[in-house]
């Protein structure tokens, strides 16, 4: 959980600003700052697991995987589940998880530039719905949301 305590004395929508000093403006900025760190450290955090399990399957299941590269994908049980094991195959309808956030559409982004890069040395071009970045930035949103807790 992400703790943060409220401050409403710098935005002049929540307080009163013709009576906020500069060291409440000062203090609250401050606050303020810390809290976005917090959001962005959780954030980080989100993307460094991401990046940890990236594709592990490939090698918890190597030999499922293999069965199915060795017939170019004419075979279709390991990519199949694939799928539905990782976050970032938003290109693919059965990819999609129904929670899909920002942070699964960097390592989708992140997957095909470097697979791309490293295999043939250019990238294809990516082209993903608009309601899924919508959906994406949403559940972002409310991800973050739900870390939060705002003490008095």
């Amino acid at each position: 959980m992400i703790n943060i305590k409220k401050s409403q004395t710098a935005d002049t929508r929540s307080c009163d600003f013709s009576q906020v000093t500069k060291e409440q403006l000062r203090e609250s900025s401050l606050q303020h700052i810390n809290d976005v760190r917090k959001g962005m450290n959780f954030i980080r955090e989100l993307i460094s697991m991401a990046a940890t399990y990236h594709d592990y399957d490939k090698l918890t299941n190597l030999d499922h995987f293999h069965a199915d590269f060795v017939t170019g994908f004419k075979q279709t049980g390991w990519w199949d589940n694939h799928r539905k094991v990782n976050r970032h195959h938003l290109l693919a309808e059965d990819g999609i998880p129904h929670n899909v956030n920002l942070v699964d559409v960097l390592d989708m982004i992140v997957d095909c530039v470097m697979a791309g890069m490293g295999r043939t040395g250019t990238v294809y071009p990516l082209e993903i719905k608009p309601e899924v970045l919508m959906a994406a930035f949403q559940n972002t949103v409310e991800l973050l949301k739900s870390e939060i807790v705002v003490d008095d």
